[in-house]
Parts: structure tokens; sequence; C-alpha cells
């Protein structure tokens, strides 16, 4: 793999279904991006099918992706 390419663990999948999903919902403020907007969370997974019992699980690996994402968009100012 090139060091642009990652592999996704098939357990992983939904999460970055979800996560990908909300790409457009990031609250920004005068110092960027602050987090996801989670307001809109519930139609994402009803949209991307998400079984309501896995939808708990599901938030703490979206929150998880979101600290890494915000984290990468601060080093990158």
């Amino acid at each position: 793999m090139g060091s642009d390419e990652f592999e996704i663990w098939p357990d992983n999948w939904l999460a970055v279904e979800v996560f990908i999903s909300m790409g457009t919902q990031w609250r920004t403020g005068v110092s960027g991006a602050t987090g996801l907007d989670y307001g809109v969370l519930r139609d994402v997974m009803a949209l991307r099918r998400v079984p309501d019992d896995d939808q708990p699980e599901l938030f703490d690996w979206l929150r998880l992706m979101e600290g890494e994402a915000l984290g990468q968009m601060r080093d990158a100012k």
C-alpha cells in the first residue's frame, strides 16, 4: 500500500461510512472546525441503516475519528 492508502477492517467499515457521510456537517468557529454537528447524526445513521443497538458503540468510534480529524486539522495550520 502507498502512503495515501490504508486498510479498514470490515468491523469498522460502517463507522467509517457514517464519518464520511458527516463530512459536510462540521461546526466551525473563528479558529476553524470545532466538531461535528451531532444534531444530524441520527438522520445520517438512519440513512446508513445503522441498527439501534449498534448506535452507541458507533457513536464512540465516530467521536474517536472526530478527535483525530480535529487534531490533524489543527496540525495542518
